[in-house]
């Protein structure tokens, strides 16, 4: 019962991250510091679209049983190059910030769906 809590909570949490993040994507003219970011990362600005619409994507595959492991493989591995674009930038803060935001996907993926017998 206990790990079906911790993996719901971490799947809504993930979710809506995610969909955050798609949402600040699609507008980043209205935000000039994500598209600061997004520059200094090396992302140029005709890729911004189609990052946003992976991060929908990804929100979408957590919330389905079948593709649970998929979508939480995804974010891990977006997440994991979010951080070697950083750290190429010289932009250590940024890979520590999201050593958190990498976990969360492995430790979704060890609990399982928490819908699922």
């Amino acid at each position: 019962m206990t790990r079906s809590i911790i993996s719901l909570l971490l799947m809504i949490i993930s979710a809506s991250l995610s969909f955050k993040h798609a949402w600040d994507s699609f507008n980043y003219s209205n935000n000039p510091e994500t598209l600061k970011m997004m520059t200094s990362l090396g992302i140029s600005e005709p890729a911004v679209p189609y990052l946003s619409l992976l991060s929908i994507a990804i929100g979408i595959l957590v919330l389905i049983p079948k593709t649970f492991f998929l979508g939480n493989l995804l974010n891990a591995i977006s997440i994991v190059l979010i951080m070697a674009m950083a750290s190429r930038a010289g932009n250590f803060k940024m890979v520590l910030i999201e050593i958190p935001f990498l976990a969360m996907p492995l430790i979704m993926i060890a609990l399982k769906y928490p819908f699922k017998n």
